[in-house]
């Protein structure tokens, strides 16, 4: 498996968290996260995210604008590089977290 410039993971990561703001709560766990890696074939990159949402959120929703916004990161990091790969991103909501407000019972 090829790894990625540390400049793309960390833009990949970055995106990813900060696509939708509210759904990220404190620290990542370790059930969330970014991999990438070379298509078997060599010809692209497929990206795959792993995330945690708060409640209150759709997963489609969040799941299809994090989606978009990887994908539209990763096109203009590799065309900075004059790279034209294909890149297939997949996510995947493996959870969601209870908001402070809702376990401490809001009055």
């Amino acid at each position: 498996m090829a790894d990625l410039q540390p400049g793309l993971a960390h833009r990949l990561a970055r995106v990813a968290t900060h696509a939708w703001p509210q759904t990220a709560a404190g620290a990542t766990p370790p059930e969330a996260g970014v991999r990438a890696a070379r298509t078997p074939d060599s010809s692209g990159w497929r990206v795959d995210v792993r995330c945690l949402l708060s409640e209150g959120h759709r997963a489609l929703d969040v799941a299809r604008e994090v989606r978009s916004r990887v994908h539209s990161a990763a096109q203009a990091h590799l065309g900075e590089h004059h790279a034209t790969d294909a890149v297939t991103v997949t996510v995947t909501v493996t959870g969601f977290i209870a908001e402070a407000t809702s376990r401490l019972g809001a009055r």
